[in-house]
């Protein structure tokens, strides 16, 4: 039938040009993923199965029975296009399941792909025995008679599979968006399925019904590539509609091969009456009168995508300034980053405020993209910069538009995040002010409450032992209470050390001769050390040692800091105090001090048992401790100093095969340029 015909036609030409849309989508935007190229090549064999069915279409109305050369070709499309068919269809869901987490098992995930491809070469005989026959005497095979039918166990089988692997797909978790895309991909291929079953049954019966059924199926194989462009464009599956100006050069070039393909059309219908040449200027100059009624159909559509770009900037703009509500600025331009990347479809994108002068050029991922970057102005002068890098096509038009406007408006949420950042702390450094004046009235309480006791008990204690007549059992329980009463006394002490009023970064601008205050600590510590059978050993400037971060020349053998030689002491006298107790006998503590580029440096390392994965995220809490005899107050004071003398503590636990834990103090040299070791007395 004449109709059918054309129907099959009309459907040859709208598959291969819905594939080969998707096929240039995919280049386009094309990014370093293996689903994206598994994708590629399906919708590669589809479209060579539609070019081979529309060449064997105009074959037959321009020649009525078409060349030998001519059969070869769109056979051998077909041929390609059904090879790999199958295997494609199963790879790419099951890659898309992947994922997206629905396969958990990668063994079953690969052996059922090498099954998968292994199919068509186990079918190569039998394709081979179906469409070629040997001709004695001829030079090699000769192609049969081959329509569509000869595929129909394979392009029901293929949409099998697919509906199969797409009601998997709809039971997994996802969003609304996706869920529809895979009920319209699960209806299409049951109906395929069906189409093709019935074809395969009535291969033998009446024509009408074989033209009928095939017509069917040419149509229904159009409707899976165009709801996979209609997703990726409206509801931006894959991130495709996110890049429009690749959309709009993708459309535009569609166009005008139609229009180009028309006119050549109308030119040969017209041939008896008017020479190609001129019915296709005609047709050409046309266009001329046809651009005012374009734009008027053109000019709302843009209006309306430019109105829906910028209020989408304004959401996100609104959503920034809520996050910078919260006060923490890597949080808010980790969230801006992350918006900014799902809105536009972006590869990816970094904001640096400031930027470093030592950052890594920003690349896209693969080095598929391109790559564009938008500084953050304030008052005219760059404060950072936002990098973005797509997956394909050049990031131009809107979407640089849109970045520029981000990065305008940017910067009075920073501003804002910061205010917001200082009021938070300063109202935790009220609150922590409180907590330390109530904690300190709580600690003058004991200490007049007990010390005194304490003293006393200790003075009558230690005039027992000095009683040449007292029994030994009476003298050694006598030295034990004098040592709990000492650690009692130390206790209290800490209490009240942690109490006091802390002082703000800098407040203190004394010069502290710093190596002298360390040495101190070390003389005093060093009788404790020996009495717990712990090697104590202090590594100075300029001499030999492993542990030393940094070396200075043997004349400067001091260095001063500012702050208060109190805090100092507190700082070294609570690290070599922990890392003490923290030992068995027979351990050893070493302790180095040395200067580098401008900073103080103090390490103090010991070879204990280190300090457990649970516990390192607690062991600057105050009041939380693992020793029976602790107040866990050490490090929360060590923390509370160096803040005071605008220091850092950094530590390391294990260090050497599973065992050892390094504390590393730096505080900047008094009088010390940036960059550079300070000038010493």
């Amino acid at each position: 039938m004449p109709l059918l015909f054309y129907i099959r036609l009309v459907g040859f030409t709208v598959g291969a040009l819905v594939y080969l849309f998707l096929l240039a989508l995919i280049i386009g935007h094309r990014r370093p993923r293996l689903f994206e190229r598994l994708l590629f090549f399906l919708m590669l064999s589809l479209f060579l199965l539609y070019c081979g069915g529309l060449l064997e279409m105009n074959a037959r109305m321009q020649y009525g029975s078409p060349p030998e050369a001519t059969r070869y070709l769109y056979l051998s499309l077909t041929a390609f296009g059904s090879l790999f068919l199958l295997p494609l269809v199963g790879h790419t869901h099951l890659e898309y399941a992947r994922q997206t987490r629905r396969i958990a098992d990668r063994r079953a995930y690969w052996a059922a792909v090498i099954f998968l491809y292994l199919l068509p070469f186990f079918a190569i005989g039998t394709v081979l025995i179906l469409s070629y026959r040997w001709k004695l005497g001829s030079p090699g095979f000769q192609i049969l008679d081959f329509q569509i039918t000869n595929l129909v166990p394979t392009l029901a089988f293929c949409a099998f599979l697919a509906a199969v692997l797409q009601f998997g797909c709809l039971r997994g978790k996802q969003d609304q968006d996706e869920r529809h895309l895979f009920q319209w991909l699960f209806a299409i291929s049951s109906v395929l399925t069906v189409v093709f079953i019935a074809l395969n049954w009535l291969e033998a019966g009446p024509p009408i019904r074989v033209e009928i059924l095939t017509t069917v199926a040419i149509v229904t194989g159009i409707l899976p590539g165009a709801v996979v462009a209609y997703f990726a464009l409206r509801h931006n599956f894959l991130e495709f509609g996110a890049q429009r100006n690749l959309v709009y050069a993708l459309s535009a070039t569609f166009l005008g091969l139609l229009y180009l393909a028309l006119v050549r059309r109308i030119s040969g219908w017209l041939e008896p009456v008017l020479p190609p040449e001129a019915t296709a200027s005609i047709l050409l100059f046309v266009l001329i009168f046809l651009f005012e009624p374009v734009e008027r159909l053109i000019g709302p559509a843009l209006h309306r995508s430019i109105r829906q770009r910028v209020d989408q900037i304004q959401r996100l703009m609104v959503e920034v300034q809520a996050e910078a509500r919260n006060g923490d600025l890597e949080k808010l331009l980790e969230f801006t980053a992350r918006r900014l990347r799902e809105t536009f479809g972006l590869a990816d994108l970094r904001i640096s405020v400031p930027q470093p002068v030592d950052q890594i050029p920003f690349a896209s991922p693969g080095g598929l993209g391109h790559v564009v970057r938008v500084p953050i102005l304030q008052n005219d002068v760059e404060i950072g910069s936002i990098e973005a890098s797509s997956t394909g096509a050049v990031l131009t038009g809107e979407v640089s538009a849109a970045l520029q406007i981000v990065g305008e408006q940017l910067p009075a949420a920073i501003d804002l995040c910061r205010l917001i950042g200082e009021k938070l702390r300063l109202e935790r450094e009220l609150a922590e002010r409180e907590r330390f004046a109530l904690v300190g009235q709580m600690a003058a309480s004991i200490s007049h409450n007990l010390r005194n006791p304490l003293s006393s008990m200790k003075t009558v204690l230690q005039v027992l032992l000095e009683k040449p007549g007292l029994p030994q059992d009476v003298r050694a329980d006598c030295s034990l209470v004098v040592g709990e009463v000492d650690r009692l006394s130390s206790k209290l002490g800490q209490l009240l050390q942690y109490s006091k009023p802390w002082l703000r970064p800098g407040a203190s601008r004394q010069r502290v001769a710093a190596m002298a205050a360390v040495e101190q600590v070390i003389a005093l510590l060093s009788r404790d050390a020996e009495r717990r059978q712990v090697k104590l050993t202090l590594i100075r400037a300029g001499e030999e040692s492993g542990g030393v971060v940094g070396q200075t020349s043997p004349e400067a053998r001091e260095a001063f800091v500012c702050g208060s030689e109190e805090a100092l002491n507190d700082i070294v006298s609570n690290l070599v105090v922990n890392a003490i107790e923290a030992l068995p006998h027979g351990g050893s503590v070493r302790v180095s001090a040395a200067r580098r580029e401008g900073r103080l440096v103090i390490e103090v390392a010991d070879d204990g048992p280190g300090i457990s994965g649970d516990l390192q995220k607690k062991i600057f809490q105050p009041f939380y401790t693992t020793k029976p005899s602790g107040t866990g107050l050490g490090l929360s004071i060590v923390e509370r100093r160096l803040a005071e003398m605008n220091g850092s503590i950094r530590w390391e636990s294990p260090i050497h095969d599973g065992r050892g834990t390094r504390f590393i103090i730096s505080i900047p040299l008094a009088d010390s340029g940036t960059g550079a070791a300070a000038s010493l007395p």
